[in-house]
């Protein structure tokens, strides 16, 4: 699990050295507010820029060990990115806000509660999502078992949604080399080619994985301002699954210049992609 994943710093400018990390962060009164742990530096020694998790945050962390002899996060089962306004645009959301739901997991609490890629979590528990990692802080700081309410964009209107938080399972990884270079074109500065039994094994991905690779996104076009990039494998374009390149050609033919929103697995996870016609 990497630092960020369930990142809410305090930023300061307080001497943080490699070495000190888990020391003291406190105000001018002596009040410890937070536990020093990380610095943005280029030598490795403090530049004034470092990161304190919150007092109430570490609180929370050291009750559950006491309590369970580890920390057990919740777990929703999805994986989420940010609504950009091209996103909510075409969504249909009238602002960019909330966490986007790119994946959901097999089996998990948020499947099981009728949530689906695509749905948008607009609050929990009448509280806001205003930044997508809000969501994740949020879930992680309630114990499994917990009954959430979720107010989701499902299927274009406003949905309350209980979820029955599970246990966060161990960090699974996918990773593999970029595709090899194809020929077939129907996005602009994009070329891709069907995802043969040997191209899912240099990208690790599972057997039955359905879609088109990217092999080719030129500087500059549309495809790469949006952050598509060869290796991503198109499984979805405005919700209409791709099987093959015939299948991406004709759902770009029937987008016509309208924005197309592309489902793609990155790197053992899923996210969205709104690539904007010119």
């Amino acid at each position: 699990m990497s630092i960020v994943d369930y990142e809410d710093f305090i930023q300061t400018d307080a001497a943080i050295n490699p070495g000190n990390s888990g020391g003291a962060l406190v105000d001018i009164q002596g009040a410890l507010i937070g536990i020093n742990t990380a610095i943005l530096s280029r030598s490795g020694g403090n530049q004034g820029i470092g990161f304190a998790v919150p007092i109430n945050m570490a609180r929370q962390v050291m009750e559950r060990i006491i309590k369970d002899g580890k920390v057990v996060r919740g777990w929703l089962g999805v994986h989420i990115q940010e609504v950009t306004p091209a996103i909510a645009h075409a969504m249909g959301l009238q602002k960019p806000e909330g966490a986007l739901v790119a994946d959901v997991a097999p089996g998990g609490p948020a499947e099981k509660a009728g949530i689906r890629r695509g749905d948008i979590v607009l609050a929990i528990n009448g509280e806001s999502i205003t930044e997508t990692r809000e969501l994740s802080l949020k879930v992680a700081m309630l114990p499994p078992g917990t009954t959430v309410r979720l107010k989701v964009f499902h299927e274009r209107r406003e949905v309350e949604m209980p979820v029955t938080l599970g246990e966060q399972p161990p960090e699974r990884r996918a990773s593999g080399p970029g595709a090899e270079p194809g020929a077939a074109r129907a996005m602009e500065g994009v070329e891709v080619e069907d995802l043969t039994p040997q191209i899912r094994r240099q990208l690790g991905l599972p057997p039955r994985t359905t879609g088109v690779v990217v092999t080719v996104v030129e500087p500059g076009s549309p495809a790469a301002e949006a952050g598509l990039r060869r290796g991503d494998v198109i499984q979805q374009e405005n919700g209409r699954e791709v099987a093959s390149v015939s299948d991406f050609e004709r759902a770009i033919r029937q987008s016509a210049r309208d924005p197309v929103m592309l489902l793609v697995t990155r790197g053992g996870t899923t996210l969205f992609v709104v690539v904007e016609p010119r």
